[in-house]
């Protein structure tokens, strides 16, 4: 996904669309909707405008479209700390689905014999989200690691 488009849904899908959420960001609808609108040259987002739709939203579809764009995968730090057995199985079964999901989304690119960028596209989120989940998973298990002992 595109960073402007990423910026169009963070905006569109909040609840109440654009008239909702520009007064919370200190703006007109109007103005925040030109700024969505792909097409548009004349309001264009800033990164103090992505960065406030998602604190507001709770959206970071336009965090992950940047990290994806320049070869990184976004997690999110988890303040609670819960470093359980059942925290760690919750991981694990994430990481399985998002397996199954890159499976299902080569399988799916490979099905006609062809392999069009739409596809591309949906393998490369795939793999993107289970970069996370991977990802997620080492840091909570380092999260549980026991300090090195050192000495005899």
């Amino acid at each position: 996904m595109s960073l402007q488009d990423a910026f169009y849904r963070t905006v569109h899908d909040y609840p109440g669309g654009c008239e909702s959420l520009a007064p919370r960001m200190g703006t007109t609808p109007a103005v925040l909707r030109n700024k969505a609108n792909p097409h548009s040259t004349q309001n264009i987002p800033s990164l103090r405008d992505a960065d406030l739709a998602m604190a507001l939203s709770g959206d970071y579809r336009i965090l992950h479209a940047l990290c994806a764009n320049h070869s990184h995968v976004a997690i999110r730090v988890d303040e609670r700390g819960d470093s359980g057995d059942l925290a760690v199985l919750e991981l694990i079964t994430h990481v399985w689905s998002a397996n199954g999901n890159v499976g299902a989304a080569v399988d799916a690119t490979l099905a006609d014999g062809r392999v069009e960028m739409r596809e591309l596209a949906e393998v490369e989120a795939a793999i993107y989200r289970n970069h996370q989940a991977l990802l997620s998973m080492l840091a909570r298990l380092k999260e549980m690691a026991e300090p090195a002992v050192h000495g005899c």
